[in-house]
């Protein structure tokens, strides 16, 4: 499978097989492509275009993964209904609440999660 990296994220797990299926059932919302790339890594890839949206790792290092501070990672979204299904999703996987969907600053649209390894997601869309 070709794919076309214009731009992506990666998250670092402990527990690569949580973090698949916590991301299998969240990403299933937009239709996303699961890509095991190989042991240590995983994408997710847009079925509009195949361009990955998401990638876990392992980290390469063998260290622990964890969270950078002021690090988060934002999945762009098509409505705002989208946002909230995203959202509810993310907090019925076990993903922990750092913001309900709401309006925030002029067009922007957003909700804010912790995976299930502390890593900060948005999910939100910017109607302008």
């Amino acid at each position: 499978m070709a794919t076309k990296l214009k731009h992506y994220s990666t998250l670092g797990t402990n527990d690569k097989e949580a973090a698949e299926n916590f991301y299998n059932e969240l990403l299933s919302l937009i239709n996303a492509i699961k890509f095991p790339a190989n042991d240590r890594i995983t994408m997710w890839l847009s079925p509009d275009d195949n361009s990955v949206i998401l990638a876990i790792a392992v980290p390469y290092n063998g260290e622990q993964a964890s969270s950078g501070n002021g690090t988060m990672k934002g999945i762009a979204l098509d409505s705002k209904e989208e946002v909230d299904a995203m959202y509810a999703k993310a907090i019925s996987l076990g993903a922990k609440d750092d913001g309900e969907p709401g309006q925030r600053a002029g067009a922007f649209y957003g909700a804010y999660v912790y995976d299930l390894d502390g890593n900060k997601l948005t999910f939100f869309n910017f109607d302008a």
